[in-house]
């Protein structure tokens, strides 16, 4: 990958893109394709890790084909439906036959799909430029409007460690200016606080924790899905743990297994996730490897912003895209279809913008972010937030599992609902259901 030398002249663009993952990089390759001089700051060095359960939906493996990604080869493993274990049963889902989305779902790791995605927006044209933390924003006085960011530069020669920090080295402080930034800077959103858009907090809050493991499972036609976490160490007393959990083979040897919670359980907050990520595995079968002797690496852990949970989306040149604007699905917790989505439809309306002459026209388009954002998903996610609701109450999270699995049709519908796969036309009775349901759920 080419990482451009910083110099002090290169510090100005049309656009700013503060975040290289998923979200931040899919838009820069949009706007550099189309001409737009787009400078990309990342605070790690490629390649690096983060936590995430490494699937790619259906929803998701569309943004990635559009892209004009080649998903044939040897480094992507291909998927064709959800298994859900619970209740005492498993039951596997295939992936719907849709006009919208592909029929297949993919996994690989972040640490080699983020490095891939921040390739392709440096061979669009975008500059990218790693070892650049972006501590906040640079305002202007009189308008208020968003002018650049401020960020904190490591040397680009430093060498990076497995996780892409980079070591100790001399760092200096920049400035950065363009008259639109995207913020694609994750949970931690510095760049939106700093513009005083706060988090809400009537919207949901998820945590996660994963780990690597070699594991006889790694081959795997279906990404599998625990809604009930057994701790069976104790044979005599098996515990019901909170949250829901995940099992993915990586067709290489080992497998990433994870877990979730909502802050709609009240163990929320008062849980060591690691602690209960080892509690749970230990309760499952030997044969499958999942033990401390056969783990890769420490447990990582991250925050998922739902349900836009921090808005507008534009105010005065600032676009929030990805998990800086809490797109990911209260229903399920996926992040990169959602952040890639809200990418795609940051770059139309950016480029929109800057082919109109700066004033009201140019505002109106750049506001047409906001709007589309709520038309796409403001109505599903609102639904997704009862749901999460819902389901951070045990015995209601239970006695759904008791009743769903076993109904196969039902199960069908829910695949549908949570995994956000159906077509918004035409389409099935399940298609309609979900559209019915999305159309009297309120959009804000």
């Amino acid at each position: 990958m080419t990482v451009h030398q910083l110099h002090p002249s290169d510090t100005t663009a049309d656009v700013i893109v503060v975040g290289a993952g998923p979200a931040g990089s899919t838009v820069a390759t949009y706007l550099a394709r189309s001409g737009v001089d787009v400078l990309l700051l990342e605070k790690s060095v490629f390649p690096r890790e983060k936590v995430c359960g490494d699937g790619i939906t259906p929803r998701g493996v569309k943004q990635v084909l559009a892209l004009g990604i080649d998903v044939s080869g040897p480094d992507w493993m291909k998927n064709k439906g959800l298994r859900v274990v619970g209740a005492g049963r498993s039951v596997e889902l295939d992936w719907p036959t849709l006009q919208d989305y592909p029929d297949f779902g993919l996994v690989r790791t972040r640490r080699d799909f983020d490095g891939m995605l921040a390739e392709l927006a440096v061979k669009a044209g975008a500059r990218l430029h790693t070892g650049t933390t972006v501590s906040g924003p640079i305002r202007d006085e009189a308008t208020g409007r968003i002018t650049g960011v401020t960020a904190t530069v490591r040397d680009a020669d430093e060498v990076a460690d497995n996780a892409g920090r980079s070591g100790k080295g001399a760092k200096r402080e920049m400035t950065f200016h363009a008259p639109l930034v995207i913020a694609a800077d994750g949970v931690s959103a510095r760049v939106a606080l700093g513009m005083g858009i706060a988090k809400r907090d009537d919207r949901p809050l998820g945590v996660a924790v994963r780990r690597y493991y070699t594991s006889p499972r790694t081959h795997d036609d279906y990404l599998e899905s625990h809604l009930e976490l057994w701790d069976r160490s104790n044979a005599r007393s098996p515990k019901l743990l909170p949250g829901y959990g995940w099992i993915f083979g990586l067709g290489d040897g080992t497998v990433n297994v994870g877990l979730g919670m909502l802050n709609s359980s009240s163990a929320f907050g008062k849980t060591d996730y690691r602690a209960l990520l080892k509690t749970w595995l230990d309760g499952t079968p030997e044969e499958w490897g999942l033990r401390e002797e056969n783990a890769i690496g420490g447990i990582g852990g991250a925050a998922l912003p739902m349900g836009f949970n921090r808005t507008p989306h534009y105010a005065d040149g600032l676009l929030l895209i990805g998990d800086s604007g809490g797109a990911v699905n209260p229903f399920n917790g996926e992040g990169i279809a959602y952040a890639m989505e809200s990418a795609a439809l940051a770059a139309d309306s950016v480029l929109q913008a800057l082919g109109r002459p700066e004033g009201i026209s140019r505002e109106a388009a750049l506001h047409g972010y906001a709007t589309a954002m709520t038309d796409h998903l403001g109505s599903y996610y609102r639904l997704g937030g009862v749901f999460s609701t819902l389901i951070g109450h045990p015995k209601i999270m239970q006695a759904a599992t008791r009743l769903g699995l076993p109904r196969k049709h039902l199960m069908y519908l829910v695949l549908k609902l949570l995994a956000g796969l159906y077509d918004n036309r035409d389409g099935d009775w399940a298609d309609r259901v979900v559209r019915g349901l999305t159309k009297i759920a309120p959009t804000v």
